[in-house]
């Protein structure tokens, strides 16, 4: 169709690069992945200061590949959900652009995928007057370098701050507190995407039945499973509710933007979804 043609065109190299990356992961079921390493514990004054300093991934290499096997063998599991199959495509790819992130990292809390990050050096106040003033002596140049995107003349990319990995760590770490099984990850993915609340979406109430019956399957399970855990059932949906704290434009920042630059992320997931992954 021209949907996945118009994909093909604008995708194309960023869906190879992500292929790759996945025919090299290593086999799922071998425990935490310690390449990416444990998080250091965060320091910082008690006024909430260190929340606003800027982090970077440790081994943004080695991180960027984890994260893109797991975008793909999230969007493959998409793919295999009939109901979802059943959808029109504009509607499947609303649902997938509003839902990748969380989705994502749902997807790294599975594969125990752990973070290791490093606090960015800020510029100083005198470093920055100085590179203003070199700036000003220097012929301002035509374009951007070759190879480099544009910032325009705010700066650089806009760096996650440390508040905003922290809050991806502590959902990592209650997911893993509760060593979630393969089941309650699937229906978990299943609430989380068959979303009733976007705006646009023509098939409303087939996509809010969809959202309830996963929710359904879930109590079914954990009642036939865990019998002696009455809360865990809230303590699931606990999970479900701090995904509304993390932000897509941090995870595609942390996760893509340092190896494979600027990511139009909506291009990206149109190709792979009319894909056969």
């Amino acid at each position: 169709c021209r949907c996945c043609a118009d994909g093909r065109r604008h995708g194309s190299i960023l869906y190879s690069i992500l292929r790759s990356q996945e025919r090299a992961a290593s086999p799922a079921g071998q425990g935490p992945r310690r390449g990416l390493g444990q998080g250091q514990a965060t320091r910082g004054c008690p006024c909430g200061g260190w929340r606003r300093r800027r982090v970077a991934l440790r081994s943004p290499q080695v991180a960027c590949k984890a994260a893109s096997a797991v975008l793909v063998k999230t969007l493959r599991f998409v793919q295999n959900v009939p109901c979802f199959q059943e959808l029109p495509l504009d509607e499947q790819l609303l649902l997938v652009r509003s839902c990748w992130a969380p989705l994502l990292v749902l997807g790294l809390a599975q594969e125990r995928v752990q973070l290791e990050t490093v606090e960015s050096a800020e510029p100083s106040m005198l470093q920055r007057i100085l590179t203003t003033r070199r700036q000003g002596e220097q012929t301002p140049p035509r374009g951007p370098a070759p190879g480099r995107p544009h910032h325009g003349p705010a700066g650089g990319p806009h760096m996650p701050s440390a508040g905003e990995i922290q809050a991806i760590k502590g959902f990592l770490a209650k997911c893993w507190s509760l060593d979630i099984s393969t089941k309650e990850y699937a229906y978990l993915k299943g609430t989380v995407l068959f979303n009733p609340d976007l705006p646009g979406l023509q098939c409303t109430q087939y996509i809010e039945g969809l959202q309830r019956e996963a929710q359904q399957a879930l109590n079914e399970h954990v009642r036939l499973i865990h019998r002696g855990d009455e809360a865990r059932f809230a303590k699931l949906n606990v999970v479900l509710s701090l995904l509304r704290s993390i932000n897509a434009n941090v995870i595609a920042e942390l996760f893509f933007r340092p190896i494979i630059g600027a990511v139009n992320m909506d291009d990206m997931l149109l190709e792979m979804l009319c894909a056969k992954l």
